[in-house]
């Protein structure tokens, strides 16, 4: 306990560079929160479309987010829906239904608390590299059939079909649109987040449309 105590404590130090506060500081914090906070609630619903449950996973995503910002034990760290919880929580859902979601995701937390106390995180090293990638490439091809069917729509006989037309050209667009910003963009400035640029205009387009 002496140990999570020390975990938990906070330094000023740690989070306010050496130059200390300015206006650059809170303009990059602000910038970065509206991107993660914009990139992350479509990430969360995606991955709940994957996983085969309702918004409860949005929800889960939520309390780990706000333990992440609270408890974190680093300035800045990555965190968020993730694509293998969403593979893995497939089966869960099916067999038990997603009320067995939210239990999950709480014992999954406590497992990484102690792992944090008891700082079992070094034991990552002895994974080797081709693992990971296969893990990782093998996750992208599961999420990406799992979204073949955000592709399909029914039509006028009840049957699912392929979406075409005019459906099919704007999607197309917005894609193209959105990869060009976010690899153009930072060539003329880094102002602005490239990404945060890319969903704005994207949803301001689609909302005019």
């Amino acid at each position: 306990m002496l140990t999570l105590a020390r975990s938990l404590s906070f330094n000023a130090q740690n989070y306010i560079p050496k130059g200390g506060v300015s206006f650059s500081l809170f303009k990059v914090e602000i910038l970065s929160g509206l991107t993660v906070a914009l990139a992350l609630v479509p990430e969360a619903i995606a991955f709940a479309f994957v996983a085969g449950c309702s918004f409860i996973w949005f929800i889960c995503s939520f309390y780990c987010w706000i333990n992440y910002a609270v408890f974190g034990g680093r300035p800045g760290m990555i965190s968020g829906a993730t694509g293998a919880l969403a593979v893995v929580m497939v089966s869960l859902v099916t067999e038990h239904g997603a009320e067995y979601l939210f239990a999950t995701v709480v014992l999954m937390g406590i497992l990484q608390l102690l792992a944090g106390v008891f700082k079992l995180g070094k034991f990552i090293r002895m994974v080797p590299e081709p693992v990971m990638l296969g893990f990782v490439n093998g996750l992208a091809i599961v999420i990406g059939i799992s979204q073949l069917s955000q592709f399909k729509t029914i039509n006028d006989l009840g049957q699912s079909v392929w979406i075409s037309g005019d459906i099919l050209l704007y999607s197309i667009l917005f894609v193209l649109l959105t990869m060009f910003v976010i690899w153009f963009l930072p060539k003329i400035t880094k102002v602005v987040p490239s990404t945060l640029v890319a969903i704005l205009l994207t949803t301001v387009l689609v909302l005019a449309s």
